[in-house]
């Protein structure tokens, strides 16, 4: 396993300086955001350390040459929208440039993509599924002819009213996983395994390694806390963040020795990507740079063992 972290933490960084920080504090990966320039939609979202609509075999020999002189793996290029928005013309954009993001991956040679499914937070999962139908083989079959693979996370996607009730990304839990293997089961298809998001749901987080060994294609680490006396106060019907908050690995409720133990006993050897999502840690660019440097310090002799 190689350990990286995540470039959306960096987003006032150019990509050389991504590069340099992760050589600097030896992190062997990056999954580098390829959101559209222009206006984050979200927290962590809007983050362009490479620009996919612009990018030729020319300029993406030149960023190979760049992590090559850094001596940095490209882990996959990451990029997070809803393509199943009730909106279908918004959804339409989405889904082009991740079209765009899964040719750029062919061309720079990393042959991995990150995402969401996305969901209709207002309707059914039956509905969902529906929608999904329809839209998600087009972009499977573009990364099938590519030779790219597509990792889920399975972020929830539910924290603020907005994404009331259902939460806008399908691929929440094992049941769901299943389903979503079901309907399209091309070896393309797979996850991008966060486990903090299976704990703040209140279920197991390393059983579904095994079931799931051969879809685990990239693994994001990011820890979760859980307010108990918040939780009983306001129950699992809330919205998430009234009773949980992301963490660094290893100050939340994740077992990450038993995680990392399990993950080399089903032979997952991909990269493991820092996901710093802390509040404690965003009121600067050295505060951001320290939780990275902290969360690599904790999580590396595990990897190492």
């Amino acid at each position: 396993m190689k350990l990286g972290f995540v470039s959306a933490i960096l987003p006032d960084q150019s990509l050389d300086e991504v590069l340099a920080f992760a050589r600097a504090n030896r992190f062997q990966t990056v999954e580098i955001m390829c959101w559209p320039v222009g206006k984050a939609e979200r927290r962590y979202a809007g983050v362009t350390h490479i620009d996919v609509t612009t990018l030729d075999a020319a300029g993406a020999a030149a960023i190979r040459a760049k992590f090559t002189a850094a001596g940095i793996g490209l882990s996959g290029l990451g990029y997070y929208p809803n393509p199943l928005s009730p909106d279908a013309a918004e959804a339409a954009v989405y889904i082009e440039h991740l079209k765009k993001v899964i040719s750029a991956a062919a061309l720079l040679g990393v042959n991995q993509v990150n995402t969401f499914i996305g969901r209709d937070p207002a309707r059914s999962l039956a509905d969902n599924w529906q929608v999904f139908e329809e839209r998600w083989p087009v972009i499977v079959c573009h990364a099938e002819q590519t030779g790219v693979r597509i990792g889920i996370e399975n972020c929830p996607m539910f924290f603020s009213q907005d994404e009331w009730p259902g939460g806008k990304n399908l691929a929440t839990s094992p049941r769901n996983w299943r389903e979503l293997f079901r309907r399209i089961p091309s070896p393309a298809l797979g996850l991008n395994y966060d486990p903090s998001h299976l704990a703040w749901q209140m279920m197991d987080p390393i059983s579904p390694l095994r079931e799931f060994a051969s879809r685990i294609f990239h693994v994001h680490a990011k820890d979760v806390q859980i307010d108990r006396a918040k939780l009983n106060d306001v129950g699992i019907m809330a919205t998430p963040l009234e009773f949980h908050q992301p963490v660094l690995p290893g100050r939340g409720v994740v077992d990450w020795p038993l995680f990392f133990q399990t993950l080399s006993a089903i032979g997952y050897q991909g990269p493991v990507c820092i996901e710093v999502e802390d509040r404690a840690y965003e009121g600067s660019l050295e505060s951001r740079q320290r939780a990275l440097r902290e969360s690599g310090a904790f999580l590396q002799p595990l990897l190492s063992r």
